[in-house]
């Protein structure tokens, strides 16, 4: 189904209700009607304060476009258990941190008559508790010609900054822009407790970013780390160049 400004009528399913299907659900239940399956129970007080239909996983999967908020170890199960289920002309993306693996999966796995476009929402739960507007979202065509219709709904509606990349560069980005930012939070959260009150603004800067992405669920962090090919260079990289700073720092100075 061809996506355009006559959206109100269409039907987004959501598969993956957790936080960030929640967070999906929050800012496109005015525009759409919304289902969302999840396997975990006891979600109707959050699905109707949503405005969203809970549903079986078959039939969010009929849904005009389905977003698969699920976490990429889970998203091969997923994409074959709705591949049989998924209307001609459907559209289907995924909203994972890591773009070449999903979006291969979804390749593979889905029919040829469904549209796909692998995505990466810039921003979590955290990041976006003060909204979305000025935020950023990467979009990947796989097999779609809906890309641009699509970014410029995200543009005039949400006022999201949209980039237009490749599963390969944005892997490639994210191996530093995201690797580098959940290592290094890591490593402090496990230093803590870290000063609070006689902190200088690079600091706060620093625990800023940090609390960002410290409630995380775990399976962010990992995928981050092991299912993107470019991050283990990234990390041997940085560490080597760290294990230098200390080796300079370690050498007693010659008088």
């Amino acid at each position: 189904m061809s996506f355009d400004e006559n959206h109100q009528h269409k039907t987004i399913g959501i598969i993956g209700f957790g936080a960030f299907g929640q967070l999906i659900a929050r800012y496109l239940s005015p525009y759409f009607r919304l289902y969302a399956y999840d396997p975990v129970a006891r979600l109707d007080n959050v699905a109707g304060a949503l405005s969203v239909t809970l549903a079986t996983i078959e039939d969010v999967a009929r849904c005009d476009i389905v977003i698969l908020a699920t976490p990429v170890s889970t998203l091969e199960a997923v994409v074959e258990t709705i591949a049989p289920h998924l209307r001609p002309g459907a559209l289907v993306m995924d909203v994972g941190s890591v773009k070449v693996g999903p979006a291969n999966i979804m390749l593979r796995g889905l029919p040829d008559h469904v549209d796909i476009i692998a995505t990466h929402p810039l921003f979590g739960p955290q990041s976006a508790r003060n909204g979305i507007s000025g935020l950023k979202i990467a979009i990947c065509p796989v097999r779609s010609t809906q890309a641009l219709r699509i970014g410029a709904f995200l543009r005039k509606h949400l006022a999201l900054d949209v980039i237009v990349t490749t599963p390969e560069d944005h892997d490639r980005d994210a191996a530093m822009v995201q690797g580098l930012t959940h290592l290094i939070a890591k490593v402090l959260v496990q230093m803590e407790p870290l000063p609070t009150r006689m902190t200088t603004k690079s600091f706060d800067l620093i625990m800023q970013a940090v609390g960002m992405v410290r409630h995380d669920a775990p399976e962010v962090f990992h995928t981050i780390e092991r299912a993107n090919d470019f991050a283990p260079q990234i990390r041997q990289r940085f560490f080597e160049l760290a294990a230098n700073v200390n080796e300079e720092l370690s050498r007693v100075p010659q008088a």
